[in-house]
Order: structure tokens, then C-alpha cells, then sequence
């Protein structure tokens, strides 16, 4: 009676190794076909950024222009400084791609 048990345990157990190597068979087999979906998703994430930046063809003009009102007071050896209105800050920038065919890497 205990070696039909123990047999049966051998055999469940073999049962359950051929069974992980069938899915591990099974992954790699799928493998490629995977990283070429991950691959196609992360080409059409980048397509849809846009203009690619080329450091040599890119001409960017950008000014900042910082005003704020301010009274100034000095007594007694002290200066005081008092906010008469908010801080306007203006930011005005211009970016152009010149000869995007032919990128210049300097």
C-alpha cells in the first residue's frame, strides 16, 4: 500500500515540473512577439512628440522681463523694503528649426 503512495506523490510531482516547463516553453516562445508590441507602442509615443530638437538647427530667442514696485527706506542704520505691488514676471520665448534635413551636430 505505501509504495502505490509514494509513487503517486512521484508522480504528481513530475506532473507539476513538466507542467512549469510547458509555461516557461510557452513564454519564451511569446517573448519576441511581446517586445516587438512594447517596442511598436514606444515608437508611436516618440512619433507623437513632435519636431525633434537638434541643437545646431535651433535657433531659440527667449526673454524674461522681471518688474515690481518697491519703497525703499533707510533710518536709524536700518533699510526697510515694502512690496507696493505684485512682482509681474513675462516670459516671451521664439524657437525655430532651420534646415531640419540635414542636422548639424557641430
Amino acid at each position: 500500500m505505501f509504495k502505490f503512495l509514494r509513487k503517486m506523490k512521484g508522480q504528481s510531482t513530475l506532473e507539476y515540473a513538466v507542467l512549469i516547463i510547458i509555461v516557461i516553453g510557452a513564454l519564451l516562445s511569446i517573448q519576441v512577439y511581446i517586445k516587438r508590441g512594447i517596442q511598436g507602442r514606444m515608437r508611436s509615443a516618440t512619433d507623437d512628440i513632435g519636431d525633434q530638437y537638434a541643437p545646431g538647427n535651433t535657433n531659440v530667442i527667449k526673454m524674461t522681463i522681471t518688474s515690481a514696485s518697491t519703497q525703499e527706506t533707510f533710518q536709524d542704520g536700518v533699510t526697510s523694503s515694502v512690496l507696493l505691488a505684485d512682482e509681474i514676471t513675462t516670459v516671451t520665448s521664439n524657437q525655430e528649426i532651420i534646415n531640419a534635413e540635414q542636422p548639424f551636430w557641430g
